[in-house]
């Protein structure tokens, strides 16, 4: 029997069922990859087939609290993309176990195996943050590069947007609903949005090998916005009027309590904390290149992607000047 050779290389994709990850299976598959998507459920992860073509995405079933599964998953691959990441704790998913014990796990058996890792934490990873997302995101980092030094890419995006996002969408539905709209903290805090496609893009060169490795690059978009001008955004993009209702900090604290008793919290008090800190590129990162332009990509404006998506929470949906205004409930 003659034996194949120049096979497409593997990629292993942690997390790739995921909002970030099925945008990076399909940059991958887009490039000719085979990619192995590593997740929990693999039976939840099937919208992804048609991403590639027949038999190039795979889901396997891998647990970042199990390290044998790790190795399974990393068993015979070429490179490996490591996204999975926790908003809020639940049960034995806390952010010990995923974000600390998990990534020096991935790390370690990548190291093993001798192949590189692609990490995706997040702006605000701190090891002095207020937050303990932002204290375990930092301690994954720093055991990251450890383990793995040049063979290792560290990506830090600020808030994603994209189709399936959880902050434009969370809140345009809110405005469906309610008549105003917190402003934690008097909505002053600092955000740098960034495309879900050009995070994916910067990972689909991270494993072509375009980015140097050893580094900790930051991915923001082309704006700055407060949290109070991206609620506005929302709200012209969704044609509503809402009252925009300053929440003093001491207030959201209480409503975080409440809020993250629920089985899916809207808000935690941990969450309540990241808020407290811009989020966005470091000056430190913009002036040594570690950003989405210092590896060639042209960062997508909010304009360019948000209406595509949002249109849906339009008392009239796609269609324009169906209703009068005063049809819409729209008060102030």
């Amino acid at each position: 029997m003659t034996e194949k050779t120049n096979l497409p290389k593997v990629v292993t994709v942690f997390g790739g069922s995921g909002f970030v990850g099925r945008h990076v299976v399909r940059a991958l598959a887009q490039r000719g990859y085979r990619v192995r998507v590593a997740v929990r459920r693999p039976d939840l992860a099937f919208h992804l087939q048609p991403l590639g073509d027949i038999g190039q995405i795979t889901a396997i079933q891998a647990n970042l609290r199990h390290r044998w599964s790790i190795e399974r998953a990393v068993q015979g691959a070429d490179a490996v993309i490591n996204l999975v990441g926790l908003l809020f704790e639940s049960g034995r998913q806390s952010f010990a176990a995923v974000h600390e014990f998990g990534s020096r796990a991935v790390a370690e058996t990548c190291a093993d195996a001798g192949v590189p890792l692609v990490h995706m934490s997040a702006i605000g990873a701190d090891p002095k943050s207020s937050a303990e997302y932002g204290r375990t995101k930092a301690r994954a980092e720093k055991a990251v590069l450890d383990t793995l030094g040049d063979k290792a890419i560290i990506l830090r995006p600020s808030i994603v947007f994209g189709p399936e996002d959880g902050f434009f969408n969370k809140f345009a539905d809110m405005a469906r609903y309610s008549p105003a709209l917190p402003l934690i903290g008097g909505g002053t805090m600092k955000f740098q949005p960034v495309y879900v496609g050009d995070v994916a893009e910067a990972f689909a060169r991270a494993i072509d090998g375009e980015i140097e490795g050893g580094k900790i690059y930051e991915l923001g978009g082309p704006e700055v916005l407060t949290f109070r001008e991206c609620l506005e955004e929302i709200l012209e993009i969704i044609e509503r009027k809402r009252l925009l209702l300053n929440t003093p900090w001491w207030l959201a604290r209480i409503q975080a309590r409440i809020l993250g008793l629920l089985p899916k919290p809207l808000l935690t008090v941990d969450q309540l904390e990241m808020l407290r800190t811009d989020n966005v590129v470091s000056d430190d990162a913009a002036n040594e290149d570690r950003t989405l332009a210092g590896i060639g990509i042209r960062a997508t404006t909010l304009d360019a992607i948000l209406p595509s998506y949002l249109w849906r929470y339009r008392v009239t949906g796609q269609y324009r000047n169906s209703v009068t205004p005063s049809e819409t409930g729209d008060a102030a």
